[in-house]
């Protein structure tokens, strides 16, 4: 295959991957938004599965990662994942139009904000060559470190008005849960390979490194699903910013990578983590109540609500008799 055939390929491949994981996002919003059932616990957990909305929306979350791979096998690192974060754009207005809403402008900016920094992100942090993968002991204590971040991330009680906050925790956790296992992913394909460092994994250690992969890819999609009660565009976002966040922070702190451009770098990084971050500051204004949220009704100028102590109806009460010495 030609090199501009297999660039149309990883393109078209691109473009299909982020199409199922938009999606699935507003899939996944809108059973957030319509779900009856209890916020947290086995209980919501069990109503979850038994929805067949959320299987669909499993399903186009498998659809997009094994478009994203067949891309990545036609196109280079540097080509594909800035595609991907074409996700956003896809998912904001699609999740308007299943509202029967408009976009805001204040979301489009937000969305291009955040687009930009997230691309800036990937452009500088991506390895300039294949990086080695990580040790069994590595993996342990990537596995145990990051397990520990997503339980302070989703720990507190929701309160009022916090709930969009927490769903942004919520989001931040399932990215990062997402980019630990696909740097897992690549420490087992490594193993099968007989090319991990160190020494050759025996059965049950490949089994292990299976098993934390699928805990923390379904954890991922677990903890998007819990982000979407706040919403779609920010915790969309945010999950987007936080998985190749996490995948960097792994390869420049363990595997020996480096940011590209040397030394420029680093603040051209950090300079789109700034921009991405008021791309997410802007969704978060601009983006209307969630589905089945409810609307505080107006209040007339000068009027003050009435108290809820006065909300109810007042006993009948009958005239007193005139005084005798009155009566004529």
């Amino acid at each position: 295959m030609n090199p501009v055939t297999g660039t149309v390929l990883a393109v078209l491949l691109s473009l299909v991957s982020a199409a199922g994981y938009a999606l699935a996002a507003v899939a996944q919003a809108r059973l957030a938004a319509s779900s009856a059932a209890p916020a947290d616990g086995r209980g919501a957990l069990k109503a979850l599965l038994a929805r067949g909305q959320w299987w669909w929306a499993v399903g186009l979350n498998a659809a997009g990662a094994l478009a994203h791979v067949a891309a990545l096998h036609y196109g280079p690192l540097t080509l594909v994942q800035p595609l991907g974060a074409l996700t956003l754009v896809a998912a904001l207005p699609l999740g308007a139009y299943c509202a029967r809403r408009r976009v805001t402008r204040t979301e489009w900016r937000g969305a291009l904000l955040t687009l930009g920094g997230l691309v800036g992100l990937v452009a500088m942090t991506g390895p300039a060559a294949p990086g080695e993968a990580l040790s069994l002991r590595e993996a342990l204590v990537v596995a145990a470190a990051t397990a520990l971040l997503i339980a302070a991330l989703t720990s507190g009680r929701s309160r009022a008005g916090a709930a969009r906050g927490r769903g942004l925790g919520h989001a931040t956790a399932s990215g990062v849960a997402s980019g630990v296992a696909s740097a897992l992913t690549q420490t087992l394909t490594a193993a099968l390979a007989l090319e991990l460092p160190g020494h050759a994994l025996a059965w049950w250690q490949t089994t292990l490194l299976a098993v934390l992969i699928s805990g923390f890819a379904a954890g991922g999609l677990l903890l998007s699903q819990a982000a979407y009660r706040g919403g779609l565009a920010a915790p969309l976002a945010v999950v987007n910013l936080s998985n190749p966040a996490a995948a960097a922070v792994i390869g420049v702190a363990l595997l020996g990578e480096t940011f590209r451009a040397g030394a420029w770098g680093w603040p051209v990084a950090g300079a789109a983590a700034l921009v991405a971050a008021r791309g997410v500051i802007l969704l978060t204004k601009g983006a209307p109540p969630a589905d089945g949220a409810p609307v505080p009704s107006p209040v007339v100028a000068g009027s003050a609500p009435r108290p809820a102590a006065l909300d109810f109806p007042l006993p009948e009460v009958e005239p007193a008799p005139a005084p005798a010495s009155l009566a004529r």
